[in-house]
């Protein structure tokens, strides 16, 4: 974090007055971590905005103290057309506003034409008399300082632009101890399986007590089943879910049950599944 304060290419320098101009670009950082955030490289802008209103707390802990959360996509009627912005903060010891607009990819020179767009705005419909004139904060994927320097230069709107950045990758510790692709292909089937069977359990024993027959938490499928064939209230599908039983009762145990069988036995028990579904009804 020491390494990352105020390292934000800002024009506060010329927008602010002295004493406000170094706390707000002490209050930057470049880059900003997400670490918490688990987004992929297809992500879109609105993935990004709702990932970090999810984690509210830890946005607000990476951006530093002082900053509270006033609206995401907060509304701006100018001229009679709506507008956006991403995220509004309001800062604490700055005491004026914080506009913060999240994009996706490398730092554009009209972003900055539309964040001074936003601050007139702010400043105009929001800002009180005894607060300090809004910041804005233009988070980016990547920036060029040339074209930043050249973008802010003649704003008289205070800003800032800085870069973000997602976890990569988990640190090889972590990644050693993930199944591997393999594993996880060979694991998937029989944890279907075993999904299938509490559901298939939880619908028989519901069922079971809809016809008078009340089963303990030790009373297993395959008992339910014969009680039921007995009184002849079984599903016409018993027969075959049985012998599917038998694999469904393997995975649940740990036992490796072939790709083969566990789709038979997936199929066998969805069909059982949904006539036991259509009795209960």
């Amino acid at each position: 974090m020491f390494a990352r304060q105020g390292n934000a290419l800002t024009n506060f320098s010329r927008t602010l007055p002295a004493e406000q101009s170094e706390l707000a670009q002490q209050i930057l950082k470049d880059p900003y971590t997400f670490d918490f955030l688990a987004l992929g490289p297809e992500m879109l802008e609105r993935d990004l905005e709702r990932g970090l209103i999810e984690h509210l707390r830890s946005l607000i802990l990476e951006l530093g103290k002082g900053f509270a959360f006033v609206g995401s996509q907060y509304h701006l009627e100018v001229g009679g057309q709506d507008y956006y912005i991403d995220l509004l903060f309001y800062h604490l010891r700055l005491r004026c506003f914080v506009v913060i607009e999240l994009k996706i990819e490398d730092f554009k020179p009209e972003f900055a034409g539309k964040m001074n767009f936003y601050l007139s705005a702010i400043d105009d419909q929001l800002r009180h008399r005894d607060d300090q004139p809004t910041i804005g904060i233009i988070l980016c994927k990547g920036r060029n300082e040339v074209i930043v320097e050249y973008a802010l230069r003649d704003s008289s709107k205070p800003m800032g632009v800085a870069q973000y950045r997602l976890s990569p990758a988990l640190p090889p510790q972590l990644q050693q101890d993930l199944p591997t692709i393999e594993e996880l292909a060979r694991e998937f089937p029989l944890m279907s399986v075993v999904k299938l069977r509490i559901e298939i359990e939880r619908a028989l024993r519901d069922y079971a007590a809809a016809q008078g027959f009340t089963a303990t938490h030790r009373t297993n499928i395959g008992d339910m089943l014969r009680e039921l064939q007995q009184r002849r209230l079984a599903p016409a599908s018993t027969g075959r879910f049985l012998e599917a039983l038998r694999v469904m009762n393997a995975a649940s145990h740990g036992v490796d049950v072939d790709t083969v069988g566990a789709q038979h036995a997936m199929e066998v028990g969805k069909l059982f599944l949904n006539e036991l579904r259509e009795l209960g009804v």
